[in-house]
Formats: structure tokens, C-alpha cells, sequence
């Protein structure tokens, strides 16, 4: 039997936390192979973000530097063991410190490409030491060598038959000497050889490909959470636990911002029917929610349904107008869509009248100036900053009402299932801005 276990940064941000996952991986059932995917710890993702920006200022890499150091002087007490942690830190640091350098290309997303990844490398190369000697054997595997795909950077697309291909022999040989195989989430290899990665938060994902390609028996992702909750802590205090959901209502909440689940997780699993478990890794013993298909629920299309409800602040509300009065239809639409395309930016949430068509997007996420100054060129353009995306799924009148009050709403949108709203946030002045004529 295999399984897949996947560790968010959140899970190994620390040694008390890699400790933890040694625990987790202890209890793995006997003759139970495993594929452990591991994410960047903490926020490393964010800190080489950072550094691809004000590089080549060192504060930000030297920072990156000093955090994985003391994680590795917390894990180790043994001298020799520390000394060679921090050997193979020191030649992964080499090796990004070369590629900023030496590897310059004009392709910000190939480049982009090329340095984040090192986070699930230093990672898995850290954690991959410590089990080792914490006697919990394991093997890593390099998951460029494995995930094949196209050359679509920061968003590549997954060749399956060839992945499928390259983790069955890779994995195979593999398991002949160890029952856990220690890989990186996100990140991928192109078929003409070029780092890519999968999306932004795609670990998930990389768990998925692995489970669909393996036809595991199921896939656990370990939060700081206890399952799939109805709505972020942070904002509901009275927010619960949901024991059982569909891949499409799973599939569903993902699309719309839920954080707990990637968007392109549920796929290919629900393509061979893998259950997903989302568990605590602070509570190994909770049962947390299970994703799988409705009908092995029979109650489940009939039972009433848990509100679910889902912020998505910082976004910015733009209106699209012809400047000649012709409608808002397939022509305009074509050019307006590739617009956004170009700029590798994703649409929240859209609507359209004759002669308006308005779209939320996130406002940290693509070159919205770019976007704006290219459709300035035939429309107008205003927008709105300071904007929240407010979605309920499975909602009622009345939670609209307890949600939406005090909100002025700017756009809203409803289906049978689902209700989204554009509101503004109090927390930030909303200034509507003219077009640039």
C-alpha cells in the first residue's frame, strides 16, 4: 500500500516542528510505503521573493541563511551530524548564490522559476538528514527528475504520461531499500529541461500528482487546522470543523479562496478516486475532514449543508467600458481576456451589462499598472481599490444578511449554491480612480 503525506511550510517552520513530523511518520502503519512532499519551511518562499527583487543587496538571502542555520542548530546536538547539515546548506546556498549571479535571463518567470524552488530544497535536503538519524529511514528524491511538464512558468502544466512514467521507475527502484521517500512540492522540470514551478501554495498539488501517478491508497495534507473549517479563525470566531466534503464542493471552495486545499488538488485525484484526509499536525489523533466522492456518503446530497464562507481581501474592482458605445460582447470580450492572460493575471470574479464589464482581481498579484495602461488603449478604465470578495457557499437569506451587514457592496453575483459579493473593506480607504485620457 502506498500512501502520500504532505507538510505545509507551516508544518517544518522550526525544529520543534520538524521533530513533530518525525512523530507523524513514526506511526505510519507497517508495510505502508509513503511519499512525504514537503513545502518551503516558514516563509522561505516569501524571503526569496524578496531577494529576486533586491538582489544583488544580500540582506534578504543572508537572512535566509540565518534562519535555516539555527533551525539546524536546534535539530542536532551531535557536532558531526550539525557539521554536516550545515555541509549540504552551504552547497545548496552556493549553488542559488550562482544561479542569481551567473544565470541571468531577461524571462522573469523562467528566472522566478529557477531561484524559489531552492526552498523545498533546502527543505527536504534538512528534514531528509534529520529522519535519517532520528531512524526513520528515508530516500530523497529530486522531484525535477520525476514531474514532467511544458514551459509554462510559475504555472506549468503537468505532462501526465510522462510524469506518470518517471515516478512509477523512479519510486519503484526507490522503495527496494526504504519504505519513505522524501520529495519537494511545487516544482517540476519542463521537457526541455528547465526548472518550472506549478502555481503559488502547489504543494498540494505536487501531493496529488504523486498520489494520481502512484494510485495511492489516500493522501493526508497536515495544517495548523483541524480540517477543513467553514470559515478562517481569523475572521469567525464560532468557525467548525466539516467531517465530510465532496471533491466538487472541495473543488468549489478552493476556487473561490479557501486556503486549507490548492485549487488543481482535487482533480486528479477525484480522476482515480483518492480520498483526501486534511489533519492537524498539532493533534495527530483527530480525525480532521475527509474530500471524497459524494456517493460514498449516500447522505450526503441530502444532508443539510454547513454554510461556508470565504474572504478575499485585497482585491481590486475594475469596470471596462468601450469608448465608442459598442457592446460589451465576443470581440471585446477576446481582447480583454488575452489582456489579462498576457500579464499572468487571474480573474476572482467578473460581470457584465451592454456596455460595462467589471473584474476583481488580486491587487499583490501580476502587473495590474501594465494591464491597466494596455486596455486604456480602447476602453475606459476606473477602479476600485480596498475591495474584499465576500463568497458564501451553501448559504441562506438569512446568512447573507448576518454576513453582508454594514458592507457596501459593489458587485454581487448569485447561483444556486453560491453567492459572491464585492464589497468595500472599512479597513482601507476605497478612492475611484478616473481613466488616464
Amino acid at each position: 500500500m502506498i500512501i502520500v503525506y504532505k507538510f505545509g511550510g507551516a508544518s517544518v517552520k522550526g525544529a520543534d516542528e520538524i521533530k513533530n513530523v518525525a512523530n507523524i511518520l513514526e506511526k505510519i502503519p507497517p508495510h505502508t510505503k509513503c511519499i512525504a512532499v514537503f513545502s518551503a519551511m516558514g516563509k522561505t518562499t516569501n524571503r526569496l521573493e524578496a531577494i529576486l527583487k533586491t538582489f544583488p543587496q544580500t540582506d534578504h538571502l543572508h537572512k535566509l541563511t540565518q534562519y535555516h542555520e539555527k533551525i539546524i542548530d536546534e535539530l542536532y546536538t551531535d557536532e558531526k551530524e550539525k557539521a554536516a547539515a550545515y555541509m549540504k546548506l552551504q552547497a545548496l546556498l552556493q549553488e542559488l548564490h550562482t544561479e542569481l549571479t551567473s544565470n541571468f535571463t531577461n524571462d522573469k518567470d523562467e528566472f522566478y522559476d529557477r531561484i524559489i524552488p531552492f526552498g523545498e530544497r533546502i527543505s527536504t535536503c534538512i528534514i531528509s538528514q534529520y529522519l535519517n538519524i532520528a531512524g526513520i529511514i528515508n530516500t530523497e528524491l529530486d522531484a525535477r527528475r520525476v514531474i514532467i511538464t511544458d514551459n509554462t512558468f510559475r504555472s506549468a502544466n503537468v505532462n501526465w504520461q510522462k510524469t506518470e512514467n518517471a515516478i512509477n521507475i523512479a519510486t519503484t527502484e526507490l522503495f527496494k531499500t526504504t519504505d519513505i521517500i522524501v520529495t519537494q512540492g511545487f516544482t517540476g522540470m519542463s521537457e526541455t529541461q528547465k526548472p518550472v514551478t506549478l502555481g503559488r501554495e502547489g504543494s498540494d498539488y505536487s501531493a496529488a500528482i504523486f498520489a494520481h501517478a502512484l494510485d495511492a491508497e489516500h493522501v493526508t495534507i497536515w495544517k495548523d487546522v483541524p480540517g477543513v473549517l467553514n470559515a478562517d479563525p481569523k475572521y469567525f470566531s464560532d468557525a467548525v470543523k466539516i467531517p465530510f466534503i465532496s471533491y466538487w464542493d472541495a473543488t468549489e471552495l478552493a476556487y473561490y479562496g479557501a486556503s486549507v486545499i490548492h485549487p488543481k488538488t482535487i482533480k486528479p485525484l477525484q480522476n482515480k478516486n483518492i480520498p483526501l484526509f486534511v489533519r492537524s499536525f498539532l493533534n495527530h489523533e483527530q480525525d480532521g475532514t475527509r474530500v471524497m466522492n459524494a456517493a460514498q456518503n449516500p447522505s450526503y446530497n441530502t444532508e443539510k449543508k454547513i454554510p461556508s464562507y470565504i474572504f478575499k481581501p485585497n482585491q481590486i474592482l475594475i469596470s471596462i467600458s468601450p469608448r465608442d458605445f459598442s457592446f460589451i460582447e465576443e470581440d471585446n470580450l477576446s481582447y480583454i481576456f488575452k489582456t489579462f492572460s498576457e500579464h499572468h493575471i487571474h480573474i476572482n470574479m467578473m460581470q457584465n451589462s451592454a456596455l460595462s464589464f467589471s473584474v476583481c482581481i488580486d491587487a499583490d498579484k501580476g502587473d495590474f499598472t501594465a494591464v491597466r495602461i494596455a486596455l486604456q488603449q480602447q476602453y475606459k478604465v476606473k477602479y476600485n481599490e480596498g475591495i474584499t470578495i465576500v463568497t458564501v457557499r451553501h448559504y441562506t437569506e438569512k446568512t447573507l444578511l448576518d454576513i453582508l451587514k454594514g458592507k457596501e457592496i459593489l458587485l454581487e453575483q448569485k447561483s444556486r449554491y453560491t453567492a459572491q459579493f464585492a464589497v468595500i473593506d472599512p479597513e482601507i480607504t476605497t478612492i475611484e480612480h478616473q481613466p488616464l485620457e
